[in-house]
């Protein structure tokens, strides 16, 4: 299974999704700075795969500052990594973990708080693939087996450390001897269902057929689709859930075609300081990813565009959020703090 992000001793290294699938490459990120590109113009992108990129980009930062200058310079290496974009909570979640370190460290030796920061980083990254992982054998039950399960955008091990959320979910079920068969959403403007989700589940054997986003209406109505599993930027307190932009009209599809609509995600991603949804930030993106596909323009010049790149979906149209903790279902008041207390 293909490494998203790593820690090196060159630096934290990506593959580069802007390339895929055209090419497999690889960036070497030498300073926070870089990491910080990286996660803004989504050479890294899912929010878990942002999370653990932070962090490391936190740790390549405090590596890099000379000792004098580092109770000055980490709040602006914070800052950095947080301006990149605003939906994704686990952004957030990483950087405070890696703050309340910094505190806990105060005082210490130069090199034994480097080394705690690399030792941090490096957790938060076995930590993602674990959590991944449970959240696939809580998830794999739901899946029914000899059906099609539709998803939107990339929520694989592209998005996270490795394994996936909802793609770790359909790789479970794959795992456990189910038969599944995938529709992935092409996810207009980035195309990452088309470019990332389709290639990684290509690497695994998993069949699966691409469809234009408009599509999934008629094969949710066909009766082919036996649920639909998406992954999560951020969900409310009580289950709204922020995801790719798209997600919301196929959960109402979803619903309209007694299809159950589920949403895999780690504890990591709620976010129990809002009440709903409607207070989830959204990333409004450049035009030219609307107007142009690689580069080539598809609108007429000076077209007015907005690109909203993520939408919310009512926590009503949520059959079950799937988390490391297990299965949450309504009401997700309860369910989710639950959870997030650990129980």
């Amino acid at each position: 299974m293909v490494e998203t992000v790593k820690w090196t001793p060159d630096g934290v290294v990506m593959i580069d999704q802007t390339k895929l699938p055209r090419t497999v490459e690889f960036v070497t990120c030498r300073t926070y700075q870089e990491v910080a590109d990286a996660i803004r113009t989504m050479v890294v992108r899912g929010a878990p795969a942002i999370g653990v990129s932070a962090a490391m980009g936190v740790a390549l930062g405090v590596l890099q500052t000379p000792p004098e200058r580092l109770a000055a310079e980490f709040p602006r290496i914070c800052e950095t990594l947080a301006s990149t974009r605003p939906t994704a909570v686990n952004l957030f979640w990483a950087i405070s973990r890696m703050k309340r370190l910094y505190a806990s460290l105060d005082g210490s030796p130069p090199e034994r708080l480097r080394q705690a920061f690399v030792e941090e980083a490096l957790r938060v990254y076995e930590e993602d693939i674990a959590i991944n992982r449970a959240i696939g054998r809580h998830g794999a039950p739901l899946v029914p087996d000899g059906k099609s399960v539709l998803t939107h955008c990339n929520a694989g091990a592209l998005a996270t450390a490795g394994y996936g959320t909802a793609l770790g979910v359909i790789r479970a079920a794959v795992e456990a001897g189910k038969k599944v068969h995938v529709f992935a959403d092409e996810t207009r403007p980035f195309l990452q269902g088309a470019r990332l989700t389709v290639w990684e589940l290509q690497q695994d054997g998993i069949p699966v057929t691409l469809i234009t986003d408009n599509m999934a209406g008629h094969f949710l109505k066909s009766g082919r689709i036996g649920c639909v599993i998406v992954g999560a930027d951020r969900i409310a307190r009580n289950g709204d859930t922020a995801n790719k932009i798209g997600t919301y009209s196929v959960a109402v599809l979803a619903r309209e075609n007694n299809v159950p609509f589920y949403v895999a995600a780690p504890v990591s991603t709620l976010d129990l300081s809002l009440e709903s949804g409607g207070r989830i930030p959204i990333e409004e993106r450049a035009a030219g990813e609307v107007t142009h596909v690689f580069g080539v323009p598809v609108a007429p010049e000076g077209t007015a565009v907005a690109n909203p790149a993520f939408d919310v979906t009512p926590s009503r149209y949520v059959t079950a959020i799937i988390t490391e903790k297990g299965v949450a279902r309504p009401p997700y008041e309860e369910s989710l703090a639950a959870f997030a207390r650990g129980e």
